[in-house]
C-alpha cells in the first residue's frame, strides 16, 4: 500500500458499522444481563449478520438489514443458550443507539470545514442509519446517508458502491472510501474508489482484488491524507 497523500478527492464515503460506529458497544450495553458472554455474543452476532447478507445477496433473497440483524441475533443467542425475548428486544433497541468511535465527530467536522462532501454508504436501513447518526450527534455533517436498500442488494455488489458516485456525480477515483472491514475496503477499491482501509482490528490483508491505497489504524489521520 502506498504512503503518499491522496489527491483530487471530492467526497469521503464511509461505511457505517465498525468504521464510524462501534459494533461492540451494542452487546456491551447489555453486559449487566450477559455478563462475560457479551463479547462472544457480539462477535458471533456480527459474523452471522454479514454471512446472512452475503447469502441473501447470492441467492437473490433480499431482506432489509433490520431483519438480517435480528435473524443473526437469534442465531447467536440460541448458540449461547439464551432464550430471553426481553433481552433480545433490548439488544435490538441498543443497535439503534450504537456509539460512534471517539474521534469520529472531530474528523467529520474538519473534513466538512475543508469543503469535502461526506456520505455514509451502508448495509443499514435508512431508519437504522438515521437513528445511529442522531444518537452520535452527527446530524448535519453528512451530505448523504445512502442505504443498500436503494440497490436492493448488499455489499460488495458493485451496484451498492455505485450509489455514491451517482449521488455526487463523480468518477470513482474522485471518491475516498473508508471501511474497517477488509472485504469491503478491497471490494470498493476493485470498483474504482480511492480507498483507506481503517484497520481498527488489526486484520491480516485480504487475498482478494484489489488492495486499498492506504491502511490506517483509525480515522484521525484521514484529514491530513486528503484535504486540499
Amino acid at each position: 500500500m502506498g504512503t503518499s497523500s491522496l489527491t483530487g478527492i471530492e467526497a469521503c464515503i464511509f461505511d457505517a458499522y465498525g468504521t464510524l460506529f462501534d459494533i461492540s458497544s451494542v452487546a456491551r450495553g447489555a453486559e449487566d444481563a450477559l455478563g462475560d458472554r457479551w463479547l462472544a455474543l457480539s462477535e458471533l452476532w456480527r459474523t452471522k449478520q454479514l454471512q446472512y447478507s452475503w447469502i441473501r445477496g447470492l441467492a437473490g433473497h433480499h431482506a432489509d438489514f433490520w431483519q438480517v440483524t435480528g435473524d443473526a441475533l437469534d442465531f447467536a443467542m440460541a448458540t449461547q443458550g439464551l432464550h430471553d425475548k426481553v433481552l433480545r428486544d433490548r439488544l435490538m433497541r441498543l443497535y439503534l443507539s450504537i456509539s460512534a468511535y471517539p474521534e469520529v465527530p472531530a474528523v467529520l467536522r474538519r473534513l466538512k470545514a475543508e469543503g469535502i462532501r461526506l456520505a455514509i454508504l451502508s448495509n443499514g436501513t435508512p431508519a437504522m442509519l438515521d437513528a445511529a447518526v442522531a444518537n452520535a450527534g452527527l446530524d448535519g455533517l453528512f451530505d448523504a446517508v445512502l442505504s443498500v436498500e436503494e440497490a436492493g442488494v448488499y455489499k460488495p455488489h458493485p451496484a451498492v458502491y455505485k450509489l455514491a458516485t451517482k449521488h455526487f456525480r463523480i468518477e470513482p477515483a474522485q471518491g475516498c472510501f473508508l471501511s474497517s472491514n477488509g472485504w469491503d475496503a478491497y471490494s470498493a477499491k476493485a470498483f474504482g474508489y480511492r480507498v483507506l482501509w481503517c484497520n481498527r482490528f488489526g486484520q491480516a490483508p485480504e487475498r482478494i482484488p484489489t488492495a486499498p491505497d492506504r491502511e490506517i489504524a483509525d480515522l484521525v489521520a484521514l484529514p491530513d491524507l486528503i484535504c486540499r
